[in-house]
């Protein structure tokens, strides 16, 4: 294979939502655009209306396409089925490279190659592993913890390399699982030239933005509680701007209407970012835990005041200003938010980090870095 030659890139996800699917699908496209045989493999239930348009929008972009399948969220015995079923379309695609992201898909793309011969894919292949947070958000001594790290540990086998998308991400692999038996690289996301377009609030903006994956990991409420305490002393508003299980939708709309907050804070399902930015003065990322969030590189890309908690990879983005990050703390989001308004909404962060997100993470970039990963894998 010389150093020119296409590959068939398959990348393989179970949930075809957030900054995970944002990740892979970017580099997808950029992948396509090489030359590339490009393909898509995630679940076919999880996700909306937003996600199902983003898709087919997709499809015609990738040579190979979307394939979705059904792949169960929760961990049992229907998982079987779920990998016999991606296992078959793996191997009909007769990839040089599987890209697994996120904790489903390293799982079935990983047991794929190590079945090798008996029904897996070819020897030739490699499998490439991009955790995305995933199992390592789980405390070391909890009971799911244990047993995820060492399922972590047993992949190693079939793993040619570990993608980490954060330096954070990397340290919290090896302190849970170990020092890597394979190569381990971090490779920062990176966004578009179209995203450092500075977005204006509307005339009719709200105070305050949330927008991601309805969870308490992202800290929705946190970002309820803050502002029941903010609406104590002033008018303040916000959106709630994203979509998640059902049942965790219905927990903060009753959260809202238990609190009083109905006419101040209002729901807005999945939308693009900048469209989502251009409906608040500022943006609130109140996460529990992160690798390296795309919404805090898009909003300082949309040079949009911003205040995030302290997790993850975010001090990564905000390098030498890492100390206007706060902590997932009730009490310090809040107090970030008061001062933010009382500032009339403007950081001394804002134009660093909308510079320093230019030139550290681009699209370009981390394409480049993860195609010279599947070369030297396949090459050696």
């Amino acid at each position: 294979m010389t150093k020119q030659s296409p590959l068939t890139i398959i990348h393989l996800v179970r949930s075809p939502i957030g900054g995970i699917f944002r990740h892979l699908a970017d580099l997808a496209v950029a992948q396509a655009e090489q030359g590339h045989r490009v393909g898509i493999v995630c679940d076919e239930v999880t996700g909306g209306p937003f996600e199902a348009a983003h898709i087919e929008r997709l499809r015609p972009l990738l040579p190979l396409g979307v394939r979705r399948l059904a792949m169960p969220r929760a961990v049992g015995p229907s998982d079987i089925a779920a990998f016999m079923r991606v296992n078959k379309v793996l191997r009909s695609l007769k990839p040089d490279v599987v890209h697994c992201h996120g904790s489903k898909g390293g799982v079935y793309g990983r047991f794929a190659k190590g079945l090798g011969e008996f029904g897996g894919l070819d020897k030739g292949t490699a499998v490439f592993y991009a955790p995305h947070g995933g199992s390592l958000h789980y405390p070391k001594s909890s009971k799911e913890g244990r047993i995820y790290f060492t399922m972590e540990r047993f992949l190693e086998r079939w793993t040619s390399g570990l993608i980490h998308v954060s330096a954070y991400e990397q340290r919290t692999y090896v302190e849970k699982v170990g020092v890597p038996k394979t190569i381990a690289t971090v490779v920062h996301n990176g966004i578009t030239s179209a995203e450092l377009v500075h977005v204006n609030p509307d005339e009719t903006a709200r105070d305050f933005l949330f927008i991601g994956m309805l969870r308490d990991l992202k800290g929705v409420d946190l970002f309820i509680n803050a502002m029941e305490q903010l609406n104590r002393e002033s008018l303040t508003t916000a959106w709630i701007v994203g979509d998640g299980a059902e049942e965790d939708k219905a927990r903060y709309r009753d959260m809202v209407a238990q609190r009083g907050l109905e006419e101040v804070v209002a729901f807005k399902p999945s939308t693009p970012a900048r469209q989502a930015f251009a409906l608040a003065k500022a943006i609130v990322v109140p996460s529990r835990a992160e690798s390296l969030p795309y919404i805090v590189l898009e909003a300082a890309g949309a040079a949009m005041p911003m205040i995030c908690t302290h997790v993850g990879g975010v001090g990564e983005i905000y390098g030498d200003r890492s100390d206007a990050l706060v902590n997932p703390d009730l009490q310090d989001i809040t107090n970030a938010m008061h001062a933010m308004k009382q500032a009339g909404f403007k950081s001394a962060d804002t134009d660093y980090l909308h510079q320093r997100v230019s030139n550290e993470f681009s699209i370009k970039v981390m394409e480049q870095r993860v195609m010279d990963l599947y070369r030297s894998a396949l090459q050696s």
